[in-house]
């Protein structure tokens, strides 16, 4: 079999599998200034309370390396669109409005990880010898650079990937495998003189285009650090902020594949839940609401936190 057979074995399987994009680069090229512009990210403390960010930082720039897979030769980047049609969002419980569509439905990661494992069996079955090792979102990774490098996208002035023909709500995975496949080609950036998502961010947290501070980001405000004082402009995002999303014209794109999102579709719960409830801070009742779903990373005080504030900025 050919290079160029399994990689075109490989894109079938994974659109069987249910990605929507599927992109091919050189693990041995490694992401030198890429990695230099998370450095600086990481010296000027924009991390905040991330320190995970922090670790394991030479993972960031090779992935041909014992940390991710030693005498790996090829990044396999997958894109799974989460975006639903406007009929079906129309249709989520005002609760569910107040979180980012990603985490509506069931956490991603766990029926995202069981089809990149798949994937990764399926390339270990293309010659002898052949390791890959799934990626989800665990393992210190640039993606987004490595998704860049593959040609699935490109990276837009809100720093998010922008894949043509799915927009930028996607999520993001990958396969590190030793079989050497034919790479794509890198996409330019195409966000020409666009600055509706810069324009949309009522926290303004970008310093400049493509450069984000986390630590104003509505999302970083309710997930990552939702005990920290917020201003009145996070509004009412209870957990996460689509707004620089929303207004991208690339996520116009019309949603093709509507039989397998169920999993983004939001959990029974949030046609059961009020907002008092959750702003309460009960543990048990914060347990049995979160069951299954992205938001447990709040933590129970955290989301009460970001209930709590929603709450008010209804009553001023």
């Amino acid at each position: 079999m050919t290079a160029a057979d399994a990689k075109t074995k490989i894109i079938d399987r994974a659109r069987t599998l249910g990605f929507d994009a599927v992109g091919f680069a050189q693990a041995d090229e490694h992401l030198t200034e890429d990695y230099a512009r998370f450095q600086a990210f990481i010296a000027a403390g924009k991390h905040g309370v991330m320190n995970y960010l922090a670790e394991s930082a030479p993972a960031r720039e090779r992935v041909d390396t014992p940390l991710i897979l030693d005498g790996a030769k090829t990044v396999i980047s997958l894109a799974r669109r989460y975006q639903r049609s406007p009929e079906d969002e129309a249709a989520d419980p005002p609760l569910a409005k107040l979180v980012a569509r990603y985490a509506r439905g069931q956490d991603y990661h766990n029926h995202l990880r069981k089809k990149v494992r798949s994937l990764a069996r399926f390339v270990r079955m293309l010659g002898e010898d052949v390791r890959a090792r799934p990626l989800c979102d665990e393992e210190p990774l640039l993606e987004r650079a490595w998704a860049a490098r593959a040609g699935l996208g490109f990276v837009g002035k809100n720093g998010l990937l922008i894949v043509p023909g799915q927009g930028s709500m996607v999520l993001l995975a990958e396969v590190v495998t030793n079989l050497a496949l034919p790479p794509d080609v890198p996409m330019t950036e195409r966000c020409g003189s666009c600055t509706r998502c810069l324009d949309a961010c009522p926290t303004q947290a970008f310093d400049a285009p493509f450069v984000l501070d986390p630590r104003k980001c509505i999302a970083y405000l309710t997930i990552e650090a939702p005990l920290v004082e917020t201003s009145s402009e996070v509004g009412e995002h209870l957990f996460g902020c689509d707004d620089c999303q929303t207004v991208c014209p690339y996520n116009r794109a019309p949603v093709t594949r509507t039989n397998d999102a169920k999993p983004f579709r939001p959990l029974p719960v949030w046609s059961e839940t009020t907002l008092e409830q959750l702003a309460s801070g009960d543990e048990p009742l914060f347990a049995a609401k979160t069951k299954g779903s992205p938001l447990r990373r709040a933590g129970a005080v955290g989301l009460a936190r970001s209930a709590q504030r929603v709450l008010r900025s209804r009553q001023s």
